[in-house]
């Protein structure tokens, strides 16, 4: 090596960082060693041969405790890098089978918490009805949230969401602008809003539904696609909730103004508001250029949590198969217009105790051309 070469080496080799060494943290990540037939740990003489032979320069900065300044060699920089990297140069220097290999004194087994469980259970019941998980930032234009980042990296996503809609509504507007069709996505993340005691957060969950639910059908239509009804969205979402034993009650809800004021409804679980359902209102639909029908859905995580916790959600039951033959019956009333089905259910639920299985709604008239007196069916 040429002098100028040998000053350049020296030089960087000053200009090279060093890693601070402890050996007690050595001795709480290697363990012990086998000396015969006792157990010992690893000396600081020994870590500082080891060090040495690979070319490292090792300064004492405490005595007592036995703490190294390090200098690592140039053409080790790239692989040395931090505490744990001269830890494993030693333990693999040192000989991997020399280190005690007794399993610790007390293990546990490993588990899942319950809201872990519930969230894979929602995902796998999503995805089972057509649905595609997608997960975006929790970041947004300032605009769209109340609590905003003190420094953020980009002025554009400065503030933290306070719902998900709003991300899959732009995922699926997206989606359509490069060509790949309606995006019938959810998400399961984390929503962010302000509140009397300071920032607080929760879980929450969302989907958007649209477009032709069985695209390859189209040649009997004649090339040209159906929009996803309401009935159809509502029908996903239900198959999803009732995989997971929950059966939902809809009220009129007005709330919300990116929903259609007269198709859009709010979900409830035993007395327990669980979020809501609904048509895109026709004004975003035409400004952000979606479909003719979009769907959506926003849930509460922690209300779906506290109904699947209890005992009876979540243990199986065995039903036995009834010795006798389904029966169905057709029931046609009179009602006013401002009646919900919801009630009418409930009042047939209860007339049939447990011996009625489900009751469904399949027809609605309105005109002027009805019977005088409202026919009569047999239960």
């Amino acid at each position: 090596m040429t002098g100028q070469a040998l000053a350049d080496a020296r030089r960087d080799f000053s200009l090279t960082p060093t890693i601070e060494l402890r050996l007690e943290r050595l001795h709480q990540v290697l363990g012990p060693i086998w000396r015969g037939d006792d157990a010992d740990y690893i000396q600081a003489p020994e870590v500082e041969q080891i060090l040495t032979a690979l070319g490292c320069e090792l300064q004492a900065i405490a005595e007592e405790r036995a703490v190294w300044q390090v200098k690592i060699p140039p053409y080790r920089y790239r692989d040395l890098e931090r505490e744990i990297d001269l830890i494993e140069e030693v333990a693999r220097l040192y000989s991997y089978d020399r280190f005690c290999d007794q399993l610790p004194e007390k293990t546990e087994p490993g588990y899942l918490s319950f809201a872990y469980q519930v969230r894979q259970r929602l995902r796998a019941a999503l995805r089972a009805v057509g649905l595609t998980e997608v997960v975006h930032y929790s970041l947004v234009k300032p605009e769209e949230a109340s609590i905003v980042v003190t420094n953020p990296l980009f002025t554009e996503y400065s503030a933290l969401r306070s719902n998900l809609l709003s991300g899959l509504i732009d995922a699926f507007a997206y989606n359509l602008s490069q060509g790949n069709g309606p995006l019938n996505a959810f998400e399961i993340e984390r929503v962010f809003w302000r509140s009397e005691d300071g920032m607080e957060e929760t879980d929450a969950i969302a989907g958007i539904m649209g477009g032709d639910l069985f695209p390859q059908g189209r040649w009997t239509r004649g090339g040209k696609g159906a929009p996803l009804t309401w009935y159809e969205a509502k029908g996903l979402l239900e198959a999803a909730l009732g995989s997971l034993q929950l059966g939902v009650e809809y009220q009129p809800d007005r709330a919300d103004e990116r929903f259609h004021p007269g198709r859009t409804a709010s979900l409830w679980l035993e007395g327990k508001r669980l979020g809501r359902f609904g048509q895109l209102h026709p004004q975003l639909r035409q400004e952000r250029d979606l479909p003719e029908a979009v769907y959506a859905f926003e849930l509460d995580f922690e209300v779906l949590l506290e109904m699947l916790e209890r005992e009876d959600a979540i243990t199986p039951k065995f039903e036995p198969f009834s010795t006798y033959p389904a029966v169905e019956r057709d029931l046609a009333f009179f009602a006013p217009v401002d009646l919900l089905v919801t009630e009418l259910e409930k009042t047939i639920r209860k007339a049939g105790g447990q011996l009625l299985v489900g009751v469904e709604v399949f027809d609605e008239y309105r005109g002027e051309k009805r019977p005088r007196r409202p026919a009569q069916f047999g239960v």
